[in-house]
């Protein structure tokens, strides 16, 4: 560990004691902060996240350097130093695609990585070679430090799509639309919103002091200038975290080669539990470790289909029903729609939509825009939704608490994986999912 590192380790370390221990005294008083113990733990948690900032970006210089000695000192400096120059090319490319480093790119620039590969003679595993590496944490995949989620440090929710072309690059994803939060609980509780009653109303000035009833004649609301009352109807929740993970073999050899490794785990990890945790906030029925997903929610809308109008081409209806959907989640569900989450056939068959003449209603197959949009919605195309049936809604609505980061582990302690020269790579996080507002999602058939 560098000295940089150790002092920002240290100094990360006073700002939350100093905290933390102004919240330990009020509790064991079992009182709220003080005005000034509030000042003091807000000042400490701003030092801290500046010293989280630089802190990280200390441990990212410092793999970076390590990856070059070691390539340095496998093949040659020459031939390390061009090959990481290469590696910081890619991985800056990648980092501007999707806005922070992928999975298999933090793996292979680990300190846990290259540790595993300084245990190998000239970081190559012979075949009697135990093989055992330390997690390996990811905490941008879920939520953590990146614009789409929330990290151990950020306070605010994600509030809205982030526009822009840079922001589609990569295809947008369910959970880039879904407000991110973290846990340190294995159950989270919270209030679902089912309705409301929304009374307000201008309000005469009272006219007398006596109460409502009293007197001959009795004095009304009005005269008494009683102010009407709204409410929530509202029900709690508890929702479980649940564990989402799964594991690919690969030789001793490959673990010996980064870009490999990389490959794997982006190509086959990373994606796999990406596309598990987006079908499952979908499609997920709540039952065994399912998350309650939006199809299995009680109180969300529907908006059934629309017959194509007369002198329209065939799928004409389609359009219009998903342009419904939008209204319902104004009107009924007093929100505003941000997203639709469409199946890729569904988003074919509407991309197919073209009038009389043949000229399609959208971007046709030359269309050169970068984000797919709907009636000026973003478009999720997503296989975890249930073709026939996307989904509209205001996303912000539901919550992902993150409460185990993503992590990498590697083992040759897998069955007969030790006599075979084979490892396993595991990939695990822990999350859970809920809808605060049902209403505020539609299911459109069309």
């Amino acid at each position: 560990m560098s000295d940089k590192i150790a002092r920002l380790t240290e100094e990360l370390k006073a700002h939350l004691e100093k905290a933390n221990a102004i919240a330990v005294k009020a509790d064991d008083e079992g009182r709220d902060f003080t005005d000034e113990e509030r000042a003091e733990v807000t000042e400490s948690m701003r030092k801290a996240q500046e010293v989280k900032k630089a802190l990280d970006t200390a441990k990212a210089d410092s793999n970076v350097r390590a990856a070059i000695q070691d390539l340095g000192d496998a093949v040659g400096l020459i031939d390390g130093q061009a090959e990481a120059k290469d590696r910081r090319a890619q991985a800056e490319q990648d980092g501007y695609r999707s806005g922070t480093a992928s999975i298999g790119e933090t793996f292979i620039t680990s300190e846990q990585y290259q540790d595993l590969l300084k245990s190998a003679p000239n970081g190559m595993f012979a075949k009697d070679m135990r093989v055992q590496s330390r997690p390996v944490g990811y905490k941008e995949l879920v939520t953590g430090a990146s614009p789409t989620s929330g990290g151990a440090f950020r306070t605010e929710d994600y509030r809205g799509v982030l526009v822009g072309p840079e922001q589609f690059f990569r295809p947008l994803t369910l959970r880039q639309l879904v407000t991110g939060g973290t846990t340190t609980s294995d159950q989270i509780e919270y209030t679902r919103i089912t309705g409301w009653n929304n009374r307000a109303a201008p309000v005469p000035e009272a006219v007398t002091s006596a109460p409502v009833g009293s007197g001959e004649p009795a004095v009304t609301p009005t005269q008494a200038g009683v102010k009407p009352e709204s409410g929530f109807s509202t029900v709690r929740v508890t929702t479980p975290v649940r564990t989402i993970a799964h594991w690919i073999p690969a030789t001793k050899r490959a673990l010996s080669d980064a870009a490999q490794v990389r490959t794997l785990i982006d190509s086959f990890l990373e994606t796999g539990l990406e596309e598990e945790l987006e079908d499952q906030m979908i499609a997920g029925d709540g039952i065994g470790e399912n998350f309650e997903g939006l199809a299995s929610v009680s109180g969300t809308q529907t908006q059934p289909a629309v017959p194509d109008p007369a002198g329209k081409p065939a799928g004409f209806g389609k359009l219009l029903a998903v342009r419904r959907a939008k209204t319902k989640i104004r009107t009924v569900g007093r929100s505003v729609a941000n997203a639709v989450v469409i199946h890729p056939n569904d988003l074919e068959s509407l991309d197919e939509i073209s009038d009389n003449q043949g000229r399609f209603y959208g971007d046709g197959p030359f269309g050169a825009n970068l984000a797919q949009r709907l009636w000026n919605l973003p478009v999720v195309e997503s296989e975890a939704a249930i073709p026939g049936t996307p989904w509209v809604g205001d996303f912000r609505k539901a919550i992902l608490w993150d409460r185990q980061q993503a992590s990498l582990t590697v083992t040759d302690s897998h069955a007969d994986f030790f006599v075979r020269n084979l490892v396993a790579i595991l990939a695990e996080m822990r999350a859970a999912f809920g809808i605060i507002q049902p209403s505020a999602f539609c299911k459109v058939t069309l």
